[in-house]
């Protein structure tokens, strides 16, 4: 079963070419390693919520933006296998990265929805939220109805993940991004656009879309924690 591992990182903003330069550097590595395909993507529209955001999820400071990405595997035993070469990678210089590692969450990832005909893409939509275990099905019911919706209005694919690894962070971690409660499953979502124009547009009609649908048929999960923002990419591989 393919295995996704998400990530939200803090970047100071004066160093976004180096963070890019560092996540193309990278990129061929995991592929090597067994990657199907590696993203990074930096914020390029993440707004601030009331008590949850990517901000909050990577403790970020002043003069910081945040980064979403996330690397697919063909399973989990490949990943962890690459995991452990990483450590030792020598053409992957660690000692200065352009974030603060102690504040990346990272987490794994089964795909439970994955909708669309994909191909190139500049931009993305991502989400983290915490949805109640025992409501899986109806989540993974939602989740493709909205697919339907926003490949309606332009977007190339929608990939939902259900949260199967959640490292317990010191200082963050992606339980506290979203305030997961007891019997709460973390999850890991994106969507691609072709661009940020076309994610401009299509985003009115999905928001108007959706609103009318969920009158009827509410979200399997609290939306008030659910945390969510736009992001160009900087680095794609596979």
């Amino acid at each position: 079963m393919p295995y996704v591992t998400g990530c939200v990182i803090p970047v100071e903003r004066s160093k976004h070419g180096r963070f890019a330069q560092e996540a193309a550097t990278a990129a061929p590595i995991l592929r090597e390693l067994g990657a199907s395909s590696v993203v990074d993507a930096m914020g390029d529209d993440v707004p601030k919520g009331v008590s949850t955001d990517f901000y909050r999820a990577v403790a970020a400071g002043e003069g910081e933006d945040v980064a979403f990405g996330w690397v697919v595997w063909p399973d989990k035993a490949t990943c962890d296998a690459a995991e452990t070469a990483m450590r030792t990678e020598p053409r992957r210089e660690m000692s200065a990265l352009a974030f603060d590692g102690r504040r990346m969450i990272l987490g794994g990832f089964e795909p439970v929805v994955d909708e669309g005909p994909g191909g190139a893409f500049g931009y993305v939509d991502g989400f983290v939220l915490a949805v109640p275990t025992h409501r899986r099905e109806a989540f993974v019911r939602h989740c493709r109805e909205a697919a339907l919706v926003v490949l309606r209005h332009g977007a190339t694919r929608h990939v939902e993940c259900w949260g199967v690894d959640m490292p317990s962070g010191t200082l963050t971690d992606f339980p506290r991004s979203v305030k997961a409660e007891p019997g709460e499953t973390v999850c890991f979502s994106w969507i691609e656009w072709p661009d940020k124009a076309t994610r401009d547009v299509g985003q009115k009609g999905i928001v108007a879309q959706m609103q009318t649908a969920m009158a009827d048929d509410p979200m399997p999960f609290d939306g008030r924690r659910m945390i969510h923002g736009g992001f160009a990419v900087v680095a794609r591989n596979g």
